[in-house]
């Protein structure tokens, strides 16, 4: 989960001037252009002198490499289901979502893609890249722009890791076709150009906003995330705009029944549910 530095202050009405401060442009969804990138170290790592050995090395990892099977690879995933979203984290929500958890539900939003998308989308390679996207975190971690690691660094990190996972772990399992596939689609996501990426750029937003709710709900009005509501704004397809339109008004509801106006983005604070005719 990439944030954005905490520097804008809400207003009194409850909205935010333009972008927010510290909800996050690669997101909980490194959704915009980015993918999300960072250091499960962060501390004292200076730009340009993170590896990936360094990582394998200081946490003690013994992934073996170059070899025809792909155990190793299962191990290091376990990664992923205990690493949490460091946006969350920022929030006191310590016992937040992991990567994996991410990934998961997003895997499964493309599969509920109406047909109007499916019809002109390769939905399995949509599937399988909401399942790849935040592979590299395994190694990088989530990190969020507080960190002071710039966007360069950010894909630099990431990049490597995806190299070392799909040609170091993967590269001679089945004459290294799958970790091909897995570099490929990967790329693809972070390069955000083919309608397939889109879609799934779209689909990490929504995921971010469901998330967002669900934790607002579970505190019961006591913890406002209503700096993640601007992602919406990027949303570009009008399907996946529709989901995302009903969960915004879903918060709606939600905060009037705490008795309480949340912060919203500029122009994400939907207007009442139409009365039905």
């Amino acid at each position: 989960m990439t944030t954005s530095s905490a520097s804008a202050a809400p207003r009194t009405n409850g909205t935010t001037e333009g972008r927010p401060s510290t909800a996050n442009e690669g997101t909980q969804t490194n959704g915009v252009s980015e993918p999300n990138a960072g250091n499960p170290r962060k501390e004292g790592v200076e730009e340009g002198r993170w590896l990936v050995e360094s990582v394998l090395k200081d946490e003690k990892l013994n992934y073996p490499e170059n070899t025809d099977s792909p155990i190793p690879f299962f191990h290091l995933l376990e990664r992923l289901k205990t690493t949490h979203r460091a946006g969350w984290r920022r929030f006191g929500i310590d016992d937040c979502e992991s990567i994996s958890d991410h990934m998961y539900r997003m895997s499964l939003i493309t599969m509920m893609a109406p047909a109007s998308l499916t019809s002109k989308l390769d939905m399995a390679k949509c599937t399988r890249m909401a399942l790849i996207h935040d592979m590299a975190e395994a190694l990088v971690g989530d990190i969020t722009p507080v960190d002071n690691v710039s966007k360069p660094e950010k894909s630099r990190r990431e990049s490597e890791t995806m190299d070392y996972i799909c040609s170091k772990l993967l590269g001679k399992f089945n004459g290294g076709l799958n970790g091909q596939q897995v570099r490929d689609i990967w790329q693809e996501y972070e390069d955000s150009e083919t309608e397939e990426s889109k879609f799934v750029h779209d689909v990490d937003k929504v995921e971010l906003i469901s998330q967002m709710v669900e934790y607002e709900r579970k505190h019961q009005g006591s913890m406002d995330l209503g700096e993640f509501t601007w992602v919406t704004k990027k949303i570009l397809s009008a399907e996946v705009k529709s989901w995302s339109d009903e969960l915004l008004l879903e918060r709606l509801d939600l905060w009037k029944g705490f008795g309480k106006e949340p912060k919203w983005a500029d122009g994400t604070k939907p207007q009442s549910k139409p009365a039905v005719s």
